[in-house]
């Protein structure tokens, strides 16, 4: 992908062309950017089920024109009977990864979907919930396209997940993952979602579904209760918030590492990134030292921040930055720890033609969440409570009802000028800075949108499917650059021309004048779709 997509009336990017064709069928047919994307939403998780789904979390970034940005919180919480001493009596001295303990939080993502929608009725929202969901549940039950990434995924984690309840019975095809380009049917989850459309998406957490799944997780195990889904609400709250010298650039606050996409952005505003040129050793080195100390800062204080120390409005203050500024030297890498390490996600953004526009995340943590299938409903429950530690010093320890600390980070941002973005990506700790290579991009460099997404990037650190902590470039990157990169200290290993390590990225940019400009992830099933 090399042009920039235009349009002028509504524009949507996902990671799965067919969950942005879903999103234009609404805008086309009068829908705001909220009901674009449940359409989204909810198709992704059916199309891309290796990578997100409705057993998860969701965030939300929302931007009205004339109005204070919001942020939607969807994170599941631990089940209340869930503790440390839950996993020592086990003679675990870590959660797993895989299986039904490894599920210990609520999927929080359908109450994102009701919170947004609420809002969406302030804005005028009329589409029918069976309208929104009616693509997810046309692919759920005549089947998709199996795409190379999820059948990658599955045959690379094959064998931590075919032991797992439910799971070779719904991802696997007579005992061997489903080859990429052959049709993949998912009736139960057909059934899940026919069923929130006649007894409403609260029916999730307090209704006959709620009593399904309940009873699903009890039979296998799960710590989660009909109780947990009983006391869970999403919610309505302030994002955080950088006052950039090019724009006001939003992201979701703790539990989330929202507020570390801004500490890298705001470092570099502070290092003049603009003095260097577009995508130089310098620009590449600057922005991964800027990681690390947003790592640095992130592993000491980001947690729930009803555990935190400090407002996390207060690490982006410029007295605060000043000292972790001061650290960076354009001649050398220092040296750093480790980082937060994988995670599986998708982001999708939209806009609609009254400005309004959402930037949204999905996630089930790793490949395939925790692995486990409920077998009354097809959910795949999410393993996002693995990353607790059982640790009582640690800053994110396990404690009953406590929110886990989460990679996902929906940006949004409006320019001096006018202009709205939505931008963002998969990948754990590649989110923030994708997120940094994409908004620099166009922002500090003026590259198109299209540009900014398909240019090279790199990763410091673990991703989804990695285990090393090394800084990796894609081999586009020319070799005099990755010589000087190793020259200044940094331990470079060369990954593919376009790398699905390195996230799946997307932007949509709206001008004042009501044009639009989107680009999409290569790398990625995904596509933009304007009108």
């Amino acid at each position: 992908m090399l042009n920039t997509t235009h349009a002028t009336r509504g524009m949507a990017v996902a990671p799965h062309s067919l969950a942005s064709q879903a999103a234009l069928s609404v805008l086309r047919n009068g829908g705001n950017a909220i009901e674009a994307m449940v359409a989204a939403a909810s198709t992704i998780a059916v199309v891309y089920p290796h990578m997100n789904g409705i057993g998860g979390d969701g965030f939300w970034v929302i931007s009205e024109p004339g109005k204070p940005v919001q942020a939607i919180e969807a994170c599941g919480v631990v089940g209340a009977g869930v503790s440390r001493e839950f996993y020592s009596s086990r003679q675990l001295t870590s959660i797993p990864m895989r299986g039904p303990i490894a599920g210990n939080t609520m999927a929080g993502t359908i109450g994102g979907w009701q919170e947004a929608l609420n809002i969406s009725a302030t804005w005028g929202g009329k589409q029918s919930l069976g309208d929104l969901l009616q693509d997810a549940i046309h692919y759920a039950e005549a089947g998709i396209p199996v795409t190379a990434s999820q059948y990658a995924s599955t045959s690379a984690k094959f064998d931590e997940l075919v032991m797992q309840p439910g799971f070779s019975d719904t991802f696997l095809v007579d005992g061997i993952p489903p080859q990429a380009g052959s049709l993949f049917k998912q009736p139960r989850m057909g059934k899940t979602l026919r069923a929130l459309v006649a007894d409403g998406l609260d029916s999730f957490y307090r209704g006959a579904l709620a009593n399904d799944i309940a009873a699903d997780l009890a039979e296998i195990g799960n710590p989660i209760t009909l109780d947990d889904l009983h006391a869970y609400h999403a919610r309505t709250c302030e994002p955080v918030h950088l006052q950039h010298s090019l724009a006001d650039i939003y992201n979701t606050a703790p539990p989330t590492q929202g507020v570390v996409s801004l500490i890298i952005l705001a470092i570099l505003d502070k290092l003049n990134l603009a003095q260097y040129q577009q995508d130089s050793p310098e620009y590449i080195h600057l922005t991964v030292e800027a990681t690390k100390q947003a790592f640095a800062i992130r592993d000491q204080y980001v947690a729930d921040p009803a555990y935190m120390k400090v407002d996390p409005q207060s690490l982006l203050a410029e007295e605060f930055l000043a000292p972790y500024v001061a650290k960076i030297r354009i001649d050398k890498a220092l040296p750093w720890g480790k980082g937060k390490g994988p995670g599986d996600t998708i982001w999708m953004g939209v806009i609609d033609g009254e400005g309004r526009a959402v930037s949204f995340i999905q996630s089930i943590y790793h490949e395939f969440g925790s692995g486990v299938v409920l077998s009354r409903t097809g959910i795949n429950w999410q393993n996002r409570g693995c990353s607790f530690s059982l640790d009582p010093n640690n800053i994110n320890s396990l404690e009953p009802g406590k929110k886990p600390f989460h990679t996902l980070n929906p940006a949004l941002a409006r320019f001096k000028d006018g202009r709205t973005m939505v931008y963002g990506t998969m990948g754990g700790d590649g989110q923030p800075q994708t997120q940094a290579a994409v908004f620099t991009r166009y922002a500090v460099f003026n590259q198109a949108v299209q540009q900014a997404v398909t240019a090279p990037r790199w990763l410091l650190g673990r991703t989804w499917g990695q285990s090393s902590e090394s800084l990796k470039v894609e081999s586009r990157f020319t070799d005099g650059l990755i010589r000087r990169l190793r020259s200044l200290g940094h331990d470079v290993d060369v990954l593919g021309e376009f790398d699905e390590l390195v996230g799946h990225a997307g932007a949509i940019v709206r001008d004042p004048s009501g044009v639009f400009a989107g680009g999409a992830d290569p790398r990625s099933n995904g596509t933009v779709a304007g009108f």
